[in-house]
Protein backbone atom coordinates (compact mmCIF):
# COMPACT_ATOMS: atom_id res chain seq x y z
CA UNK A 1 0.00 0.00 0.00
CA UNK A 2 1.26 3.49 -0.68
CA UNK A 3 0.95 6.06 1.65
CA UNK A 4 0.58 9.98 0.90
CA UNK A 5 3.56 11.49 2.49
CA UNK A 6 2.62 14.67 4.64
CA UNK A 7 5.07 17.30 4.02
CA UNK A 8 4.46 19.31 7.11
CA UNK A 9 5.81 16.47 8.59
CA UNK A 10 8.38 15.17 6.27
CA UNK A 11 12.36 15.79 7.31
CA UNK A 12 15.25 14.74 5.23
CA UNK A 13 16.54 11.84 7.43
CA UNK A 14 20.08 12.19 8.63
CA UNK A 15 22.75 10.07 9.43
CA UNK A 16 21.62 8.19 12.80
CA UNK A 17 18.08 7.50 11.12
CA UNK A 18 18.60 4.15 9.27
CA UNK A 19 20.51 3.00 12.52
CA UNK A 20 17.77 3.95 14.75
CA UNK A 21 15.31 1.97 12.60
CA UNK A 22 17.21 -0.97 12.27
CA UNK A 23 18.03 -0.90 16.16
CA UNK A 24 14.30 -0.98 16.54
CA UNK A 25 13.51 -3.69 14.24
CA UNK A 26 16.41 -6.25 15.96
CA UNK A 27 14.90 -4.67 19.46
CA UNK A 28 11.17 -6.04 17.67
CA UNK A 29 12.74 -9.40 16.82
CA UNK A 30 14.14 -9.68 20.00
CA UNK A 31 10.75 -8.92 21.96
CA UNK A 32 8.74 -11.32 19.75
CA UNK A 33 10.66 -13.95 19.03
CA UNK A 34 13.71 -14.13 21.72
CA UNK A 35 15.30 -15.76 22.45
CA UNK A 36 17.31 -15.59 19.25
CA UNK A 37 20.92 -15.45 18.13
CA UNK A 38 22.79 -13.07 16.45
CA UNK A 39 23.04 -15.18 13.38
CA UNK A 40 18.85 -15.73 13.26
CA UNK A 41 18.52 -12.00 13.22
CA UNK A 42 20.99 -11.55 10.88
CA UNK A 43 19.62 -13.52 8.51
CA UNK A 44 15.71 -12.56 8.84
CA UNK A 45 16.44 -8.92 8.43
CA UNK A 46 19.00 -9.01 6.06
CA UNK A 47 21.84 -7.22 7.96
CA UNK A 48 25.39 -7.56 8.09
CA UNK A 49 26.71 -9.81 11.19
CA UNK A 50 28.90 -6.55 12.25
CA UNK A 51 25.73 -4.04 12.59
CA UNK A 52 23.79 -6.78 14.12
CA UNK A 53 26.69 -6.74 16.52
CA UNK A 54 27.11 -3.23 17.02
CA UNK A 55 23.51 -2.88 17.61
CA UNK A 56 23.16 -5.41 20.09
CA UNK A 57 26.01 -4.84 22.19
CA UNK A 58 24.19 -1.20 22.38
CA UNK A 59 20.76 -2.47 23.77
CA UNK A 60 22.57 -4.78 26.22
CA UNK A 61 24.48 -1.89 27.52
CA UNK A 62 20.98 0.57 27.84
CA UNK A 63 19.62 -3.01 29.82
CA UNK A 64 17.02 -3.40 27.43
CA UNK A 65 18.30 -7.04 26.29
CA UNK A 66 20.37 -9.50 27.53
CA UNK A 67 22.36 -12.88 27.25
CA UNK A 68 21.17 -16.00 27.81
CA UNK A 69 22.11 -20.07 27.30
CA UNK A 70 19.97 -22.57 25.00
CA UNK A 71 20.07 -26.23 24.77
CA UNK A 72 23.28 -27.37 23.75
CA UNK A 73 23.21 -29.97 21.03
CA UNK A 74 26.24 -31.72 22.03
CA UNK A 75 28.82 -28.28 21.83
CA UNK A 76 28.91 -25.73 23.46
CA UNK A 77 25.38 -23.77 24.23
CA UNK A 78 24.24 -21.18 22.24
CA UNK A 79 23.95 -17.42 23.40
CA UNK A 80 20.86 -16.05 22.93
CA UNK A 81 19.09 -12.74 23.14
CA UNK A 82 15.89 -11.98 25.15
CA UNK A 83 14.20 -9.26 26.53
CA UNK A 84 15.25 -7.85 30.08
CA UNK A 85 12.48 -8.44 32.26
CA UNK A 86 14.08 -8.42 35.81
CA UNK A 87 13.19 -5.05 36.97
CA UNK A 88 9.85 -2.54 36.36
CA UNK A 89 10.08 0.14 33.37
CA UNK A 90 6.78 1.59 33.30
CA UNK A 91 3.85 2.32 36.09
CA UNK A 92 0.00 1.72 34.47
CA UNK A 93 -2.90 3.78 36.04
CA UNK A 94 -6.51 2.21 34.85
CA UNK A 95 -9.17 4.87 35.94
CA UNK A 96 -12.15 3.31 36.29
CA UNK A 97 -15.45 4.32 37.11
CA UNK A 98 -15.53 2.38 40.53
CA UNK A 99 -12.21 1.48 40.93
CA UNK A 100 -8.68 2.69 40.29
CA UNK A 101 -5.82 0.33 39.89
CA UNK A 102 -2.12 1.54 39.40
CA UNK A 103 0.83 -1.33 38.74
CA UNK A 104 4.07 -1.39 37.68
CA UNK A 105 5.28 -4.21 34.66
CA UNK A 106 8.41 -5.36 33.14
CA UNK A 107 9.35 -4.97 29.30
CA UNK A 108 7.29 -8.18 28.97
CA UNK A 109 3.76 -6.30 30.15
CA UNK A 110 3.76 -8.84 33.51
CA UNK A 111 1.87 -7.17 36.41
CA UNK A 112 4.63 -7.08 38.74
CA UNK A 113 2.76 -5.37 41.46
CA UNK A 114 -0.59 -3.35 42.13
CA UNK A 115 -2.51 -1.54 44.68
CA UNK A 116 -6.50 -0.91 44.10
CA UNK A 117 -8.91 1.95 45.51
CA UNK A 118 -12.19 2.95 44.98
CA UNK A 119 -12.66 6.14 42.32
CA UNK A 120 -13.84 9.36 44.01
CA UNK A 121 -16.00 11.95 41.98
CA UNK A 122 -13.64 14.38 43.58
CA UNK A 123 -10.59 14.52 41.06
CA UNK A 124 -8.36 16.54 43.23
CA UNK A 125 -8.96 13.07 45.68
CA UNK A 126 -8.25 10.63 43.27
CA UNK A 127 -5.32 12.20 41.99
CA UNK A 128 -3.35 12.13 44.73
CA UNK A 129 -4.04 8.94 45.60
CA UNK A 130 -2.60 7.79 42.00
CA UNK A 131 0.62 10.22 42.50
CA UNK A 132 0.66 9.00 45.86
CA UNK A 133 0.87 5.14 44.89
CA UNK A 134 3.27 5.92 41.65
CA UNK A 135 5.82 7.69 43.34
CA UNK A 136 5.75 5.07 45.91
CA UNK A 137 6.59 2.42 43.02
CA UNK A 138 8.98 5.10 41.31
CA UNK A 139 11.08 5.46 44.14
CA UNK A 140 10.90 1.88 45.08
CA UNK A 141 12.13 0.99 41.94
CA UNK A 142 15.17 3.62 41.99
CA UNK A 143 15.02 4.85 38.61
CA UNK A 144 14.04 2.06 36.51
CA UNK A 145 10.61 3.48 35.92
CA UNK A 146 10.66 5.00 32.29
CA UNK A 147 6.74 6.62 32.31
CA UNK A 148 3.13 5.95 33.25
CA UNK A 149 0.20 5.51 31.35
CA UNK A 150 -3.52 6.37 32.31
CA UNK A 151 -6.18 4.84 30.89
CA UNK A 152 -9.42 6.38 31.37
CA UNK A 153 -13.34 6.21 30.67
CA UNK A 154 -13.90 9.14 28.62
CA UNK A 155 -12.66 11.21 25.39
CA UNK A 156 -9.16 11.79 24.95
CA UNK A 157 -7.83 14.30 22.36
CA UNK A 158 -4.40 13.46 22.41
CA UNK A 159 -1.54 11.31 24.44
CA UNK A 160 -0.02 14.30 25.71
CA UNK A 161 -2.90 14.30 28.12
CA UNK A 162 -5.66 16.73 26.83
CA UNK A 163 -8.72 14.76 28.17
CA UNK A 164 -11.91 16.24 26.83
CA UNK A 165 -14.67 14.55 29.34
CA UNK A 166 -15.25 11.69 31.94
CA UNK A 167 -18.70 11.64 31.77
CA UNK A 168 -19.19 9.14 34.64
CA UNK A 169 -17.30 11.20 36.98
CA UNK A 170 -18.42 14.46 35.47
CA UNK A 171 -14.96 15.34 34.98
CA UNK A 172 -14.60 18.21 32.41
CA UNK A 173 -11.34 18.85 30.90
CA UNK A 174 -9.06 17.45 33.83
CA UNK A 175 -5.49 17.78 33.86
CA UNK A 176 -4.71 14.62 34.61
CA UNK A 177 -1.33 13.98 33.18
CA UNK A 178 -0.17 17.54 33.70
CA UNK A 179 -0.70 17.13 37.27
CA UNK A 180 1.05 13.23 37.58
CA UNK A 181 3.94 14.79 35.25
CA UNK A 182 4.57 17.72 37.81
CA UNK A 183 4.30 15.60 40.90
CA UNK A 184 6.97 12.77 39.28
CA UNK A 185 8.88 13.96 36.68
CA UNK A 186 8.16 11.14 34.61
CA UNK A 187 6.21 11.37 31.05
CA UNK A 188 3.01 10.56 30.82
CA UNK A 189 0.58 9.36 28.38
CA UNK A 190 -3.36 9.14 28.54
CA UNK A 191 -5.76 6.95 26.33
CA UNK A 192 -9.32 6.32 26.17
CA UNK A 193 -9.72 2.70 27.66
CA UNK A 194 -11.72 1.19 24.97
CA UNK A 195 -8.37 2.54 22.42
CA UNK A 196 -5.98 1.38 25.14
CA UNK A 197 -7.46 -2.00 25.17
CA UNK A 198 -6.91 -2.04 21.87
CA UNK A 199 -3.68 -0.93 21.67
CA UNK A 200 -3.17 -3.82 24.50
CA UNK A 201 -3.70 -6.48 21.97
CA UNK A 202 -1.52 -4.69 19.55
CA UNK A 203 1.64 -4.81 21.86
CA UNK A 204 0.91 -7.81 24.30
CA UNK A 205 -2.08 -9.67 22.90
CA UNK A 206 -1.95 -13.40 20.87
CA UNK A 207 0.16 -13.65 18.03
CA UNK A 208 -2.33 -13.97 15.83
CA UNK A 209 -4.23 -10.27 16.17
CA UNK A 210 -0.18 -8.37 16.75
CA UNK A 211 0.09 -9.07 13.24
CA UNK A 212 -3.41 -7.87 11.69
CA UNK A 213 -3.03 -4.37 10.31
CA UNK A 214 -7.02 -3.79 10.65
CA UNK A 215 -9.26 -4.91 13.57
CA UNK A 216 -12.01 -3.59 16.03
CA UNK A 217 -12.03 -4.19 19.58
CA UNK A 218 -15.31 -3.39 21.35
CA UNK A 219 -14.96 -3.02 25.12
CA UNK A 220 -18.27 -4.07 26.90
CA UNK A 221 -18.67 -2.94 30.12
CA UNK A 222 -21.52 -0.56 31.53
CA UNK A 223 -21.59 1.26 27.94
CA UNK A 224 -20.22 0.11 25.07
CA UNK A 225 -16.59 1.54 23.89
CA UNK A 226 -14.98 0.42 20.66
CA UNK A 227 -11.08 0.77 20.01
CA UNK A 228 -10.55 1.10 15.88
CA UNK A 229 -7.34 -0.08 14.43
CA UNK A 230 -5.89 0.88 11.08
CA UNK A 231 -2.39 -0.14 9.27
CA UNK A 232 -1.10 -0.98 13.10
CA UNK A 233 -2.21 2.29 14.77
CA UNK A 234 -4.92 3.69 16.72
CA UNK A 235 -7.32 5.56 14.49
CA UNK A 236 -8.50 8.86 16.81
CA UNK A 237 -10.50 10.92 14.30
CA UNK A 238 -10.78 14.72 15.29
CA UNK A 239 -10.33 15.68 18.61
CA UNK A 240 -10.04 11.75 19.20
CA UNK A 241 -13.21 10.92 19.67
CA UNK A 242 -13.85 7.94 16.86
CA UNK A 243 -14.97 5.38 18.30
CA UNK A 244 -17.82 6.42 19.83
CA UNK A 245 -20.44 3.58 18.62
CA UNK A 246 -22.12 2.73 22.09
CA UNK A 247 -24.30 5.03 20.77
CA UNK A 248 -25.36 4.56 16.96
CA UNK A 249 -29.16 3.55 16.67
CA UNK A 250 -29.76 -0.36 16.30
CA UNK A 251 -33.23 -0.44 17.69
CA UNK A 252 -36.11 0.64 20.04
CA UNK A 253 -37.74 0.00 23.51
CA UNK A 254 -34.31 -0.89 25.05
CA UNK A 255 -34.31 -2.78 28.28
CA UNK A 256 -32.46 0.34 29.72
CA UNK A 257 -31.50 3.53 29.02
CA UNK A 258 -27.50 4.80 27.53
CA UNK A 259 -25.85 7.30 29.26
CA UNK A 260 -27.46 10.37 27.73
CA UNK A 261 -30.75 8.70 28.21
CA UNK A 262 -31.54 6.92 24.76
CA UNK A 263 -33.91 3.60 24.69
CA UNK A 264 -32.31 3.46 20.70
CA UNK A 265 -28.67 2.95 21.28
CA UNK A 266 -26.30 -0.25 21.43
CA UNK A 267 -25.10 0.67 24.56
CA UNK A 268 -28.48 0.38 25.90
CA UNK A 269 -29.19 -3.07 24.39
CA UNK A 270 -25.75 -4.90 24.32
CA UNK A 271 -24.04 -3.08 27.84
CA UNK A 272 -23.42 -4.97 30.99
CA UNK A 273 -26.39 -2.87 32.18
CA UNK A 274 -28.81 -4.38 29.87
CA UNK A 275 -27.61 -7.60 30.22
CA UNK A 276 -28.64 -6.83 34.48
CA UNK A 277 -31.80 -5.70 33.64
CA UNK A 278 -32.64 -8.22 31.44
CA UNK A 279 -31.35 -11.06 34.07
CA UNK A 280 -33.69 -8.77 36.82
CA UNK A 281 -36.95 -9.04 34.93
CA UNK A 282 -36.55 -12.97 34.26
CA UNK A 283 -36.03 -13.16 37.83
CA UNK A 284 -38.41 -10.77 39.51
CA UNK A 285 -41.05 -13.27 40.78
CA UNK A 286 -37.95 -14.90 42.61
CA UNK A 287 -35.71 -11.90 43.74
CA UNK A 288 -37.89 -8.93 43.78
CA UNK A 289 -36.02 -6.21 43.58
CA UNK A 290 -32.32 -7.47 44.95
CA UNK A 291 -30.18 -6.01 42.62
CA UNK A 292 -26.83 -8.41 41.55
CA UNK A 293 -23.81 -7.65 39.16
CA UNK A 294 -23.44 -8.52 36.11
CA UNK A 295 -19.96 -10.59 37.14
CA UNK A 296 -22.41 -12.59 39.07
CA UNK A 297 -24.46 -12.85 36.40
CA UNK A 298 -21.66 -14.89 34.24
CA UNK A 299 -20.80 -16.37 37.37
CA UNK A 300 -23.98 -18.08 37.49
CA UNK A 301 -24.66 -18.49 33.98
CA UNK A 302 -21.59 -20.57 33.54
CA UNK A 303 -22.84 -22.87 36.57
CA UNK A 304 -26.21 -23.72 34.80
CA UNK A 305 -28.50 -21.36 35.50
CA UNK A 306 -31.14 -20.96 32.92
CA UNK A 307 -32.49 -16.92 34.03
CA UNK A 308 -28.57 -15.85 33.60
CA UNK A 309 -28.21 -17.97 30.38
CA UNK A 310 -30.85 -16.31 28.69
CA UNK A 311 -29.85 -12.85 29.78
CA UNK A 312 -26.27 -13.28 28.49
CA UNK A 313 -27.95 -14.92 24.97
CA UNK A 314 -30.26 -12.10 24.21
CA UNK A 315 -27.42 -9.91 24.67
CA UNK A 316 -25.35 -11.56 22.70
CA UNK A 317 -27.38 -10.93 20.12
CA UNK A 318 -27.23 -7.10 20.08
CA UNK A 319 -23.34 -7.39 20.35
CA UNK A 320 -23.80 -8.82 16.69
CA UNK A 321 -26.52 -6.74 15.42
CA UNK A 322 -24.14 -3.73 16.39
CA UNK A 323 -20.80 -5.92 15.22
CA UNK A 324 -22.41 -6.52 11.76
CA UNK A 325 -22.87 -2.49 11.31
CA UNK A 326 -19.00 -2.37 12.39
CA UNK A 327 -18.29 -4.74 9.61
CA UNK A 328 -19.73 -3.15 7.27
CA UNK A 329 -18.60 0.15 7.51
CA UNK A 330 -15.40 -0.56 8.34
CA UNK A 331 -14.57 -3.92 7.13
CA UNK A 332 -11.96 -4.87 9.81
CA UNK A 333 -9.88 -8.56 9.32
CA UNK A 334 -10.66 -9.07 12.86
CA UNK A 335 -13.35 -7.97 15.75
CA UNK A 336 -12.45 -8.81 19.16
CA UNK A 337 -14.79 -8.41 22.07
CA UNK A 338 -13.09 -7.90 25.64
CA UNK A 339 -14.46 -7.43 29.08
CA UNK A 340 -16.03 -9.69 31.31
CA UNK A 341 -18.46 -10.65 29.35
CA UNK A 342 -15.68 -12.59 27.69
CA UNK A 343 -15.65 -15.34 30.59
CA UNK A 344 -19.18 -16.95 28.99
CA UNK A 345 -17.92 -17.06 25.79
CA UNK A 346 -18.89 -20.93 25.19
CA UNK A 347 -21.85 -19.82 26.18
CA UNK A 348 -23.01 -16.72 23.99
CA UNK A 349 -20.34 -17.05 21.24
CA UNK A 350 -22.77 -19.06 19.05
CA UNK A 351 -25.70 -16.27 19.22
CA UNK A 352 -22.59 -13.13 18.54
CA UNK A 353 -21.76 -14.85 15.33
CA UNK A 354 -25.11 -15.86 13.97
CA UNK A 355 -26.54 -12.28 14.61
CA UNK A 356 -23.32 -10.66 12.65
CA UNK A 357 -23.68 -12.60 10.16
CA UNK A 358 -27.26 -12.18 9.76
CA UNK A 359 -26.77 -8.46 9.79
CA UNK A 360 -24.32 -8.58 7.00
CA UNK A 361 -25.37 -7.87 3.38
CA UNK A 362 -24.37 -10.17 0.82
CA UNK A 363 -20.52 -9.83 -0.77
CA UNK A 364 -19.49 -8.35 2.10
CA UNK A 365 -16.62 -9.90 3.78
CA UNK A 366 -16.89 -13.28 6.43
CA UNK A 367 -17.53 -12.57 9.98
CA UNK A 368 -14.12 -13.21 12.22
CA UNK A 369 -14.89 -12.62 15.65
CA UNK A 370 -12.73 -13.58 18.75
CA UNK A 371 -12.50 -12.82 22.43
CA UNK A 372 -9.72 -11.17 23.64
CA UNK A 373 -7.22 -12.97 25.60
CA UNK A 374 -6.32 -10.21 27.87
CA UNK A 375 -8.18 -11.45 30.79
CA UNK A 376 -9.89 -8.60 33.34
CA UNK A 377 -7.44 -6.07 33.12
CA UNK A 378 -7.14 -4.93 29.46
CA UNK A 379 -7.03 -1.31 30.15
CA UNK A 380 -4.40 -1.91 32.88
CA UNK A 381 -3.06 -3.92 29.77
CA UNK A 382 -3.69 -1.07 27.62
CA UNK A 383 -1.80 2.01 29.90
CA UNK A 384 1.81 0.00 29.99
CA UNK A 385 1.26 -0.29 26.34
CA UNK A 386 1.47 3.36 25.99
CA UNK A 387 4.52 3.53 27.03
CA UNK A 388 5.86 0.53 24.83
CA UNK A 389 4.48 2.05 21.95
CA UNK A 390 6.82 4.83 22.62
CA UNK A 391 9.81 2.24 23.49
CA UNK A 392 9.15 -0.27 20.81
CA UNK A 393 7.80 1.87 17.84
CA UNK A 394 9.64 2.86 15.04
CA UNK A 395 8.63 6.45 14.54
CA UNK A 396 10.68 8.23 12.13
CA UNK A 397 8.01 11.52 12.17
CA UNK A 398 7.30 10.11 7.83
CA UNK A 399 11.38 11.41 7.84
CA UNK A 400 12.62 10.69 4.00
CA UNK A 401 14.88 7.71 4.45
CA UNK A 402 17.96 8.60 1.84
CA UNK A 403 19.90 4.95 1.57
Amino acid sequence: MVKRLNLKLANVARSGTVRNINRQIILNYIREQGPISRADISKITDLQRSTVSLIVEELIQTGLINEVYGESSGGRPPQLLSLKTTHAVAIGVDLGKKHTVVATTDLSGRILEKEQFLTEKDFDKTLSQIIEIASYFIQKNKGSIEGIGVSVPGMVESWDGDVLIIPHLDWHYPKIAERIKKATGLPVKVENDANSAALAELWLGRPEIKNVRNFILVYITKGIGTGIVFDGQIYRGKDGVAGEFGHMTIGDNAPIACATGSYRCWEAFASERAAVARYMKLSESQNGNQQISFSKIVDIAIEGDEKAILALKETAKYIGIGISNLIQGLSPEVTLIAGTIVRAWSLISDEINTAASGGICQGYPSVNIMPSTLGSSPTLKGAFSLIFANKFSINTGQKIIDI
